[in-house]
């Protein structure tokens, strides 16, 4: 393969301005930046600093820069990043060295791994289903073309401002045998790559082929659904003991019955994690399950990256009690009851199954939270006098609840005392913000009580 194609364009570095640093791995740094001439973003992947430059040879990374060039440019898809071209030059800062980058599409929210970190669990339903099914689109695709992938997990699939996903680094991450050595391990080149790994590869011997990006698929599709990283106390040495034994992650946490097609996607979740092999089911054979069990939420997919965007651009987000304001909770275990549901998942299910719901989501839909927190505020009386389901909706609430508040409610005998307490101690702190998704929750869990106080 030559190691650049001719249509690639060469991208100077003096054509780029705004630099602004977004992100770094073993390869080097991603910046973004305006191209002066085109008026939009980019990001732009830079060799690390200690990769010299040379006009006559090309060093170990620097070969892998332009192979993951041309994996892009041949894997290019609705479902793969798109790249520009090579960046090279003298950048606006570090010195008077040259640098070679990869100029690619900017993807302004992010990745999936940074979605779900914000959001403290798993986004709501029919976004859940559609990153599953764009990310076995985009394999699909890699497949086809007779590419891999070799580094499936939800920091590589990349989101843009509609939430729509696209998968990056099938080049410079790419993983082989020797990302098995215990130096890989140390000098943390491969970070959580090993926890998407198949049993196989962790055998010394071990060749990559199309049944590692399938397993990965797999385990990516459990850290969708629950919003979680596998393993997360295990270390290299303990996954690459479990992994082989059979060991996978538990699934008991997830009730199977809490959306339409999630049985579905569990199950294909399982076959992809097989151990082995020739077991795990292709792309092709992915993309029946995936697209059936998106085409059920379809419906509920704007309500849902509408309610993640207002989340994530909400100015007091993530400032409630030193963690996390819950977008979702935790999957329902099953010492849990249904009050676990997220509020977003309980509001979007019942979108789709329930009239009497689906006039209730509209409502959540236009009015604002300045009016929900002033439904609350009006009717405070009311409600701490009617409220009777106040633990769900306390549950429902999640870490927006203090652990310490969450114990005093609990505590206490009759609903009016523990509504006086979520009073007093949540939406008193948490303001507007917390008093508009206790609307949504109550809304979910009493409808007719909001109905009658003319919500």
């Amino acid at each position: 393969m030559a190691l650049l194609s001719h249509t690639t364009e060469q991208v100077g570095c003096e054509s780029l301005e705004k630099w602004e640093p977004i992100g770094s791995g073993g390869f080097g740094h991603v910046y973004k930046a305006r191209h002066k001439d085109w008026g939009f973003d980019v990001a732009v992947k830079l060799l690390r600093d200690d990769v010299g430059y040379h006009s006559s040879t090309l060093m170990p990374k620097e070969k892998a820069l332009y192979e993951e060039v041309n994996h892009m440019d041949k894997a290019s898809c609705e479902f793969v990043l798109r790249v520009y071209g090579i960046c090279e030059g003298i950048l606006p800062f570090g010195g008077l060295s040259m640098q070679k980058g990869i100029v690619m599409e900017f993807m302004g929210r992010g990745s999936v791994q940074a979605l779900l970190t914000k959001l403290s669990g798993p986004p709501p339903w029919p976004l859940a289903f559609r990153f599953a099914h764009q990310v076995a689109l985009g394999m699909n695709f890699l497949h086809s073309r007779n590419l891999m992938h070799h580094d499936l997990k939800p920091s590589n699939v990349l989101l843009n401002d509609d939430l729509n996903a696209k998968l990056a680094d099938f080049g410079l991450s790419r993983v082989s045998t020797s990302a098995s050595n215990s130096k890989r391990e140390t000098t943390g080149e491969v970070g959580g790559t090993y926890k998407y790994m198949p049993p196989e590869a962790f055998e010394a011997s071990y060749e990559p082929v199309r049944a590692f990006d399938r397993y990965s698929y797999g385990i990516l599709l459990w850290s969708i659904v629950t919003g979680k990283e596998p393993y997360p106390l295990a270390n290299w040495s303990l996954v690459a003991l479990k992994i082989p034994e059979g060991q996978r992650p538990c699934c008991e946490e997830i009730n199977q019955s809490k959306a339409e097609g999630l049985k579905e996607l569990v199950d294909l979740m399982k076959m992809c994690w097989d151990k082995n092999p020739s077991k795990r089911p292709t792309f092709k054979e992915c993309l029946k399950v995936t697209e059936n069990v998106f085409s059920e939420h379809k419906n509920g997919i704007h309500a849902a990256v509408h309610q993640v965007l207002r989340r994530l651009e909400s100015p007091t987000n993530y400032q409630h009690s030193n963690t996390s304001m819950p977008f979702s909770s935790s999957p329902q275990t099953p010492e849990q009851s249904k009050s676990h549901d997220t509020v977003d998942h309980v509001i979007l299910q019942n979108m789709e199954r329930s009239p009497t719901q689906e006039s209730v989501s509209v409502s959540i839909k236009t009015m604002s939270d300045t009016d929900k927190a002033k439904f609350v505020d009006d009717n405070r009386a009311v409600l701490i006098q009617d409220v009777s389901e106040v633990m769900a909706i306390v549950d429902d609430l999640g870490d927006m609840v203090h652990s310490e508040t969450y114990s005093v409610i609990e505590a206490k005998q009759t609903s009016q005392e523990k509504m006086r307490v979520l009073f007093r101690r949540t939406f008193r702190s948490g303001g507007v913000t917390a008093k508009a998704v206790f609307y949504d929750v109550l809304k979910t869990h009493q409808p007719k009580l909001v109905e009658r106080l003319g919500g």
